[in-house]
């Protein structure tokens, strides 16, 4: 097997998604008491916070280049907004980090559809660096389109999930905000931030969903079983 290096904390919450399914995807695939070789280097996601993302990169070029030291064979970012500085991190580092956007746009490619509703982080949904890598792979990409309901996530997202906490209110809410991009002609869903899956899910909806934390997670395994 190889090792995989994990840079988490970005929320601790949605990395213990990943421990898990990663771990059990492994003993699933190899049986017996066999599970994942993996370090993991969890990042204090207040001093993201403080500075913003756009001024964090040096903080995940740590984590990277320490879980290289470490002996990881791979790099994978637990977050779809930390791929705000995936392709960079990539040219400093000689390890391969795993996609999460790229990993979707396969799964989303592979199942025939086009245009597809992404909810995220007002990062994820307004720039360019995660759309980019949907739109390489042909896909029609959709967001909220007022900037309060988009402002509206990113709170959410920050102040509720992101030290997880399910309010039912905010899980109706994302439900009707969804609901609005499906009407605008969206063929499936994006979950589009590793902490949404928390809060809704494929049960919810009658077109399909994509958990990008259980996309990212099957690839992470491939890799580790190669």
């Amino acid at each position: 097997m190889k090792k995989i290096g994990l840079v988490g904390g970005i929320s601790w919450v949605s990395t213990m998604d990943y421990y898990k399914f990663i771990n059990e995807g492994v003993n699933s695939k190899l049986g017996g008491l066999n599970f994942a070789e993996c370090i993991i280097y969890s990042l204090n996601f207040g001093d993201i916070q403080a500075r913003g993302w756009n001024n964090s990169f040096d903080l995940l070029q740590t984590a990277c280049e320490s879980l290289e030291r470490s002996g990881a064979d791979g790099i994978v970012l637990c977050a779809n907004t930390a791929h705000l500085f995936a392709d960079e991190l990539q040219a400093i580092t000689q390890l391969p980090i795993i996609h999460i956007g790229v990993e979707t746009a396969k799964a989303v490619k592979k199942e025939g559809l086009k245009k597809v509703g992404l909810l995220g982080t007002k990062f994820t949904m307004e720039m360019d660096f995660y759309r980019n890598k949907l739109e390489e792979y042909g896909l029609d990409v959709l967001i909220p389109e007022k900037q309060e309901t988009r402002d509206y996530i990113q709170y959410t997202l920050k102040e509720e999930l992101g030290i997880g906490f399910i309010n039912p209110q905010t899980r109706d809410n994302y439900i009707s905000i969804t609901n609005e991009l499906v009407k605008r002609g969206a063929e499936c869903i994006i979950l589009g931030c590793t902490e949404i899956p928390m809060l809704i899910g494929q049960s919810d909806f009658n077109i399909p969903i994509f958990d990008t934390t259980k996309i990212h997670s099957e690839a992470i395994l491939e890799f580790i079983i190669s």
